[in-house]
């Protein structure tokens, strides 16, 4: 630990001070997720696709509802005195077969929900390298980083708010309707869609069971 702590300070103080101050970090996804296009969108797609959330949401329900039991039993199992990894297999194949059917179930419900999701999150992300870009130029950062490659940063170092005021400038609304025929990693808006990592939605429903 302490020969690491030392190869940090002399790394540190290798670099001078004006460059130090150009350094930044930035987490992409969450801004992606925190724009106001992004934010709207979702809001508007709880009540256009309700019906679609809702179907989805009760079947989930349902089948989680089947699936709690086995792993209680397993639970119960597990506890037993003398239990052993070969008695119990039998009862964990059991909830992980269970567990496959209720994707399978789940999957074709809540594709189209999905489809949505990614032609959102597609419009967005389209935008994230120039609205980076953007925000870096304006801050006068030299090199970005993402949160958990940094070791330690003050809260002034943090350059996600920034990119997130660059993307709502950039991408002020995002259509909930893709065209006829689009699927992720298609053309949004006559753009090709960046190759950044696309964001997870936050709170949408997971088509597996627990």
């Amino acid at each position: 630990m302490k020969t690491f702590l030392m190869t940090a300070a002399i790394a540190a103080a290798a670099i001078p001070a004006t460059a130090q101050a150009q350094v930044a970090v930035a987490d992409l996804q969450a801004a992606v997720q925190q724009s106001a296009a992004f934010q709207t969108a979702t809001t508007q797609m709880r009540t256009t696709y309700k019906a679609q959330i809702d179907a989805f949401t009760t079947r989930q329900t349902a089948l989680n509802g089947e699936l709690q039991p086995l792993i209680a039993a397993f639970q119960e199992a597990q506890k037993k005195p003398g239990a052993t990894e070969a008695a119990l297999k039998p009862q964990f194949d059991a909830i992980q077969t269970k567990r496959t059917a209720i994707q399978q179930q789940l999957a074709p419900l809540y594709q189209p929900i999905a489809r949505v999701q990614a032609y959102v999150e597609e419009q967005v992300v389209a935008k994230l390298d120039q609205a980076t870009r953007a925000a870096m130029t304006k801050h006068q950062i030299k090199v970005l980083l993402r949160p958990d490659a940094a070791f330690a940063y003050e809260p002034t170092a943090n350059l996600t708010t920034a990119v997130v005021t660059e993307l709502n400038t950039l991408v002020p609304t995002a259509s909930i309707t893709p065209p006829a025929g689009w699927e992720p990693g298609q053309e949004v808006a006559g753009e090709p869609a960046a190759g950044t990592p696309a964001a997870t939605p936050p709170a949408k429903p997971q088509p597996q069971g627990r």
